[in-house]
């Protein structure tokens, strides 16, 4: 039988790669894309050696334009059909909107918004002519409310939210055999949290941190299942109900003081 394929976005480290690892401990091959060669080099090599399967590294910027593209044709000159999408590769940039460089805003808005879109679309399309396959967007508990000093990075993953449960409903009146999944980790013990290419990094008490494997587990599990949403954790869960029936403006205010805390 022949074995599936998936396909994982920001795959060399963190979130990347534990969702590599859950695909790879199903029997899934795994094509690894980042931007660093030698880290999807290291990556793949112990996907190989732990789990016995094929792997294929392409090192892509999805933060530069028509990268989705560009990586479509790769993996179509690798001769591979891919039977589950990971749209896991994310940037972040936290501070002030004013004290960030417009060029890394546009380059988190391609990232996080414009190349999901497009290899959403691009793959799916792929997924439909074939008559099966899932996508996995990786999403946050930003994309629940407005952050100051993220605002940016929280109204991106506020699109992929939206987008997500918006195509996931579309294709479920549809009957497709296509599903659409978004997965919304809190906090999780990864380098966002602490990079100075993206800012001041955020202080944030362990026990408030989610492990980048719990977090992959778990919207693996929902993907597979076809089901539209997976928010890690019974309190983030709670958390996020929630929020919905609270002042918007309100919220923004207090959450823009946490961050700002944080941030300190």
């Amino acid at each position: 039988m022949k074995s599936k394929t998936s396909l994982v976005t920001g795959a060399s480290d963190g979130i990347g790669f534990e969702l590599c690892q859950v695909m790879a401990s199903k029997g899934y091959d795994i094509v690894l894309v980042a931007r660093n060669i030698e880290k999807l080099e290291h990556a793949a090599e112990r996907l190989r050696a732990s789990f016995n399967i094929e792997t294929h590294i392409i090192s892509c910027d999805l933060a530069e334009p028509f990268a989705a593209q560009s990586l479509l044709k790769e993996v179509k000159g690798l001769g591979l059909n891919i039977d589950v999408l990971i749209n896991n590769a994310g940037v972040l940039f936290n501070g002030l909107f004013a004290d960030i460089e417009l060029s890394n805003q546009e380059k988190l808005l391609q990232c996080n918004i414009v190349a999901l879109t497009a290899l959403t679309h691009l793959f799916m399309g792929e997924m439909t002519r074939r008559g099966s396959g899932r996508i996995l967007n990786v999403a946050s508990t930003a994309a629940w409310t407005a952050i100051p000093r993220q605002n940016v990075y929280a109204a991106s993953k506020a699109y992929v939210l939206s987008f997500s449960h918006a195509l996931s409903a579309e294709l479920r009146a549809s009957h497709s055999k296509v599903t659409v999944t978004v997965v919304c980790p809190s906090y999780t013990d990864t380098k966002m949290l602490d990079n100075p290419e993206q800012g001041a990094g955020i202080n944030v008490p362990k026990f408030m941190k989610l492990s980048p494997a719990y977090v992959a587990e778990q919207g693996v599990k929902a993907c597979l299942a076809g089901k539209p949403t997976s928010i890690p954790g019974w309190s983030n869960l709670i958390g996020m109900l929630m929020l919905q029936v609270m002042p918007k403006m309100w919220l923004a205010k207090v959450v823009g003081r946490l961050y700002t805390r944080a941030g300190e």
